[in-house]
């Protein structure tokens, strides 16, 4: 039982496309991925840790004891990834456990990359789920030892590696509690998924990693900016659902993310050398656990930069006003697409509506040809006769 939980911006929905479009493949290597639907381990880790997410924990009621059942079933490895999992209260954690049965041989897999370039990925990440939080503002936050807010109580349950792997691996051998270091930037493009295969006992070459469409690419500054701006003016008038399709899938992931030329979302200095210290903490602590790093415990330690600090709370305006042309070539194209469907689902309801017009016509004239024949039998006393029998029988056979 492999039991893959995050952290966010890891590769964790690279891994999880992969794996849900090849889960024919996986099962005939007697290899389990329990999805019926892409989300479905999002929709168990809500239940496991009964978390409110903008409605959808009302579909997730039961499904984690569903994908427990299933994996209770299997008799080979089952492979569990979601990223929230990150999150879960030892409690939480330990039945999760539980719930794959006695006999069940659990690993727990933690994908982990330097907190320079996390921070920026969260705050990101907040603002693709509808936040309008400042980086300035966000960055105090996670700073303070004492802040006790949702921002900083998310960030560090899902970004603080040793206490996650505490809660997740603390009742395990350390051999079970396996850790995947992200690569360093310039490193090759398939090394990530390597690294997930090797934990996952496959071939990484036997899978097509070209063709995954639900990986979480980042923004830029000006990007990132624009979305928090357009977060100021449709909150409370959007529906989370419309949100999902066009701001955070249409807009952050497919338009934006795309642009050539982004400012990256780097950490200003004195935050930098902060999280420099801390991630060298770090290293230290999960080298004397022992547990089994696949990778390099050096790709936590950031590697310098050269590259001045963009603020995307003061971002140029040019660059802003850029972005949200792009965001509005995109939405009329889709709105010129949805309106193309429409239209053709209208002209379809008017062809069945004529149709159904015409059956009722033919239906009418064989029921009113129907009902002259009747009259004129009844008309005459040997046709009258042969109608009551048939009439007759009939109700016979309807008894």
């Amino acid at each position: 039982m492999l039991l893959h939980v995050g952290a966010p911006k890891t590769g964790t929905s690279f891994v999880q496309d992969l794996l849900f479009q090849n889960r024919e493949r996986l099962a005939a290597e007697g290899v389990l991925y329990p999805a019926e639907r892409f989300d479905a381990h999002f929709l168990a880790a809500l239940d496991l840790m009964q978390l409110p997410w903008g409605g959808l924990e009302q579909q997730a009621v039961g499904a984690w004891d569903r994908l427990a059942e299933q994996v209770r079933a299997w008799p080979g490895t089952v492979i569990i990834s979601h990223e929230i999992l990150a999150t879960a209260s030892k409690d939480n954690a330990r039945r999760a456990v539980e719930s794959f049965g006695p006999d069940a041989e659990v690993h727990v897999i933690a994908s982990v990359r330097d907190l320079v370039r996390q921070i920026p990925a969260e705050w990101q990440e907040n603002v693709k789920h509808r936040r309008t939080l400042r980086y300035q503002q966000f960055l105090r936050q996670i700073m303070d030892p004492t802040a006790t807010g949702t921002i900083p109580t998310w960030f560090w349950g899902v970004q603080d590696i040793p206490a996650i792997l505490d809660r997740w691996g603390g009742d395990l051998p350390p051999q079970q509690v396996h850790v995947v270091t992200v690569p360093r930037p310039g490193a090759p493009p398939t090394l990530l998924w390597e690294r997930f295969a090797s934990v996952f006992g496959l071939d990484p070459a036997a899978y097509d990693t070209e063709s995954v469409q639900r990986a979480n690419p980042s923004l830029g500054v000006a990007e990132t900016a624009m979305v928090r701006r357009l977060n100021q003016r449709v909150n409370g008038r959007l529906a989370n659902e419309h949100y999902r399709e066009f701001v955070r899938e249409l807009l952050a992931h497919r338009t934006l993310s795309r642009r050539p030329g982004k400012v990256p979302l780097r950490l200003p200095d004195e935050v930098r050398s902060w999280a420099v210290d801390l991630s060298e903490s770090w290293i230290r602590d999960l080298a004397a656990r022992e547990y089994d790093v696949v990778g390099s415990l050096d790709d936590l330690r950031p590697e310098p930069e050269h590259l001045p600090f963009s603020d995307p709370d003061r971002p140029p305006h040019r660059l802003v006003a850029d972005s949200a042309l792009h965001s509005l070539e995109a939405l009329l194209i889709r709105t010129a697409e949805l309106r193309t469907e429409t239209d053709e689902l209208h002209r379809r309801i008017r062809e069945l509506e004529v149709e159904r017009d015409i059956a009722r016509s033919e239906i009418g004239w064989s029921l009113k040809a129907r009902r002259r024949v009747i009259a004129k039998a009844d008309e005459r006393g040997w046709s009258r006769a042969v109608l009551r029998g048939y009439r007759a029988v009939k109700r016979v056979v309807r008894r």
